[in-house]
């Protein structure tokens, strides 16, 4: 993640003519996997759908109550032979979410009688919009090579599972283009700011503030990009400096407050994202040291990382579909490779602030995984994907590393079909796994 790796460009075609193809191609894929997964298959669909139900039909935002979560039912209807015959009904264990993306999803809910397909086809377009958001994103982050920036936005389109996600009814989409937004403007007033700048900054903090807890992973990433400002500005003094900070978290508390405050009055005490009532209600999820105890601590871990590994490729339904070994050993090896390249490319005390913001916000997000899983088991590689736009660039520049060994057009060619080796998995994992598995 440096400003510049290089001075070939793999892709000579204009690069906003393959952003569109990208796009492309990821709606085309995506509406597949929005109309042809079988009905409540994508994670927590039921109970991201019921609180969009609750929504329209009480006109008002649910509260999280003691029997929303019944474990024994959610493990009878994971099971793709008994959802067709299940109700949705008791799945509210969702209802303590943030409330933007539902009131966005409420009017869509009410003009299709609560069609499935047309609510999962919004997501469908918040995924859209969020490649085209994480192309601009890399792009501030390494200007001078738009075929990296192409790169990392065609990881975001086309991570099979990534793609099952954004054609699901649930907030992810939301959640990661208000994150990817606010990533942007993070790195455009990093290389100074206006008023304007600041202050769109902030009002993109506090829409994520309302959206999912995972967009707080943004607010610190935010802040040390204001302290490295000053270093851009040197004449800004303490003054100046707070008064920036100012012009970007006011909006956001002052956004954020209005769900905080609720959230006191309806869960009281300190509980002001609602997870404190999260954790009561949930009873009899798996937990962490039950499985340690029963396992072992090495073979906890072994099947912890390799679990995340295959679900953030692709491990679809309710983690029951997984692809064959053989296609994980073939993505663990590509993956290595990219690794391996991008740590070819690091220099000692070259890399840029823009990259270090990006390095902070991976790092966010894998401890705030880790810190998860240490009290509940929940080995979703999807919880890893606030961070797909760095970890998107980071893979680009290591395939990018190895083509520029071999001659200018076929490095091309090599470097495209990578990911054009994706989309294809995509489909193939649509029509040989997904739909033939999740049928019922």
């Amino acid at each position: 993640m440096k400003d510049e790796v290089g001075a070939r460009a793999p892709l000579r075609t204009a690069p906003y003519a393959v952003l569109a193809g990208i796009i492309l191609a990821y709606l085309v894929i995506a509406a597949q996997y929005a109309i042809r997964t079988p009905a409540w298959q994508v994670p927590d669909e039921p109970a991201h759908y019921n609180y969009v139900r609750y929504v329209v039909e009480r006109r008002s935002l649910p509260v999280l109550q003691p029997g929303d979560y019944d474990q024994a039912f959610n493990e009878r209807f994971t099971d793709p032979a008994n959802t067709p015959d299940l109700p949705i009904d008791p799945m509210r264990y969702e209802f303590h979410q943030p409330p933007l993306y539902y009131l966005l999803a409420a009017p869509v809910y009410a003009l299709t009688g609560g069609n499935l397909v047309a609510l999962r086809l919004v997501s469908v377009l918040l995924g859209g919009a969020l490649i085209a958001v994480s192309f601009f994103a890399a792009r501030e982050a390494c200007p001078q090579r738009l075929d990296l920036a192409l790169g990392a936005a065609a990881l975001v389109a086309f991570v099979p599972q990534h793609v099952a996600m954004m054609a699901g009814v649930n907030n992810d989409s939301l959640a990661e283009l208000l994150l990817a937004l606010a990533l942007l403007q993070t790195i455009r007033v990093l290389k100074g700011g206006t008023r304007r700048g600041f202050i769109t900054l902030g009002m993109l903090l506090g829409l994520g503030f309302i959206t999912k807890t995972t967009n707080y992973l943004a607010a610190p990433v935010a802040l040390v990009a204001l302290l490295f400002s000053r270093r851009t500005s040197p004449s800004t003094d303490s003054a100046g400096l707070v008064l920036r900070s100012a012009f970007v978290f006011v909006p956001a508390v002052v956004i954020g407050s209005v769900w905080w405050l609720r959230n006191l009055s309806v869960y009281g005490g300190f509980d002001v994202l609602g997870l404190a009532r999260h954790n009561a209600v949930v009873v009899g999820q798996p937990l962490t040291a039950d499985w340690i105890a029963r396992l072992g601590v090495g073979p906890f871990l072994l099947s912890a990382l390799t679990t995340t590994f295959h679900s953030f490729w692709g491990q679809f339904g309710w983690m029951g579909v997984p692809m064959p070994d053989g296609v994980y050993l073939g993505l663990g090896a590509l993956s290595v490779i990219a690794l391996l390249g991008w740590l070819s490319t690091l220099r000692p005390g070259q890399a840029s602030r823009a990259s270090l913001l990006l390095a902070l916000l991976t790092l966010s997000t894998f401890a705030a995984y880790a810190w998860y899983n240490l009290t509940f088991v929940q080995h979703q590689g999807r919880y890893l994907f606030p961070a797909l736009i760095p970890l998107g660039l980071v893979f680009s520049i290591g395939i990018d590393r190895w083509t520029r060994l071999l001659p200018r057009r076929f490095g091309i060619v090599v470097y495209a079909g990578v990911f054009a080796t994706l989309a294809a998995l995509d489909l193939y994992a649509l029509y040989r796994f997904v739909v033939p598995s999740l049928s019922g």
